[in-house]
């Protein structure tokens, strides 16, 4: 076996995040998107002396458990990876990866808890991210996401299962409109186009929608007829504003260089747990609106009986975890990098009536060295990558009795919570969340005490 080679084998278990593994010649071969019994024939991408990575090109024979896909799109479209599957099964995978790694970190889950459903397995999402493209060189015009195993194909998506009805009227009037206006999508590779991003979000208990158009500046082309259509369409929800946001960068990341409001306004407001929150473009909220409402409802149970302590909510984003918590705290002190970010959380405080509540612009290392309270309870939402190995030596030179720790990757919460184990602290309970039905992705929220 060599790169480029191609095989077929059988997967046999799974890992985090949704990697079908199987065996080939004595070496470990991952398989993106393959599921246990499946026999999968594929191209070998990756060659090393432990292991393999294989892209899947063909499922030759099904497992047993396989269920008829909802959606049109799924297998050609890159956003799901297991409509294919039962939820239960979906569950019931997900709970295997996370434990094998804690396992193989050799890190105690505690109490394990097992796993939060979504309170929805299907249009759940309250903010989408589609793309300009075509699916093959020289094709129509297209919009929606990028295809599965392609770098540049973008298959439209507006029969898309993972949002609702309002998503998928935006994104077929979006592509009809300027497919007639003969407007060219932008090409990374060339930086030349026009057409970039569509974003579109709308609160599930509100239902105001907000639509971004994003394109760069190298055609100037009048956007009224565009918004017209918009406004005289019929919502299932309510058209707050239509943006149109200017992104010259070169990265295909919308990059909001100057925010242009076309219609109405640029916020949304969403409710979770009796708060609201008002949502800018480009503020980080969960995209699971019902499932945030479970989410943070685990995390202020882990809090215990918490009224007179003063807790921390180290990567607070917009403050959404923090201000929930405020209710069980004597004082919040949330950190967050993001300016606009700690604004929003600042703003949303004052609009709960919360006077608890002091939030901080700027690096978590770096803010947490001035700091002079001592938190009762730290509260960590760290992205991806986990905690800053600084930043984790403050939380633990801080001393806190309890730490809540809230990952949206387990890979790196095992590494964190070793040198939390090494430093006197004790993971109490492990409860999984499913944010993110029909993908591989999943919430893990630990409660680690300090030893006495």
């Amino acid at each position: 076996m060599k790169k480029g080679s191609q095989i077929e084998v059988k997967i046999e278990t799974t890992e985090f995040p949704g990697q079908g593994i199987a065996y080939h010649e004595g070496l470990k071969v991952y398989v993106k998107g393959a599921f246990p019994e499946q026999v999968v024939y594929g191209r070998i991408t990756k060659k090393r002396r432990d292991y393999a990575d294989m892209k899947l090109l063909e499922v030759r024979e099904k497992a047993s458990y396989e269920i008829e896909k909802k959606c049109p799109h799924f297998g050609f479209c890159g956003g799901c990876s297991s409509q294919n599957l039962s939820y239960e099964k979906q569950l019931a995978l997900k709970v295997e990866q996370v434990k094998k790694l804690f396992t193989e970190a050799n890190v105690s889950t505690g109490e394990f808890l097992g796993i939060e459903t979504s309170p929805t397995e299907w249009e759940y999402r309250n903010k989408m991210e589609f793309t300009f493209g075509d699916m093959e060189k020289g094709g129509e015009l297209t919009l929606g996401m990028h295809m599965k195993g392609q770098s540049f194909g973008v298959i439209t998506v507006d029969q898309c299962s993972l949002v609702d009805e309002d998503f998928r009227k935006v994104i077929k009037l979006t592509q009809d409109y300027f497919r007639t206006q003969n407007l060219p999508y932008y090409r990374i590779m060339k930086r030349e186009g026009y057409l970039r991003h569509l974003v579109v979000r709308k609160s599930v208990k509100t239902g105001e929608l907000l639509v971004n158009l994003v394109t760069t500046t190298q055609i100037d082309f009048d956007l009224t007829e565009y918004v017209n259509l918009l406004k005289g369409q019929e919502f299932k929800g309510t058209l707050k504003g239509i943006l149109h946001t200017e992104n010259n960068s070169f990265s295909d990341a919308v990059v909001p260089e100057k925010v242009n409001v076309l219609y109405g306004e640029e916020n949304i407001t969403e409710e979770l747990l009796g708060l609201k929150f008002n949502i800018s473009p480009f503020s980080f909220f969960q995209t699971n609106t019902l499932g945030a409402e479970k989410l943070y409802s685990i995390v202020r149970d882990f809090m215990g009986d918490a009224d007179s302590k003063v807790v921390f909510d180290l990567y607070c984003g917009t403050g959404t975890i923090g201000q929930i918590a405020a209710g069980k705290a004597s004082k919040v002190v949330g950190v967050e990098l993001i300016e606009e970010a700690v604004h929003k959380a600042t703003e949303n405080a004052k609009l709960n009536g919360l006077d608890n509540c002091n939030f901080i612009a700027g690096d978590v290392a770096e803010v947490i060295k001035t700091v002079k309270q001592k938190p009762d309870i730290i509260i960590l939402d760290p992205p991806r990558s986990g905690v800053h190995p600084k930043a984790l030596d403050y939380v633990i030179k801080f001393d806190a009795k309890d730490i809540i720790y809230v990952s949206c990757n387990p890979k790196t919460l095992v590494v964190d919570l070793k040198v939390l184990e090494e430093a006197g602290y004790v993971v109490e309970k492990t409860l999984l969340m499913d944010m993110f039905p029909n993908t591989p992705h999943v919430e893990t929220v630990v409660k680690l005490k300090k030893k006495l």
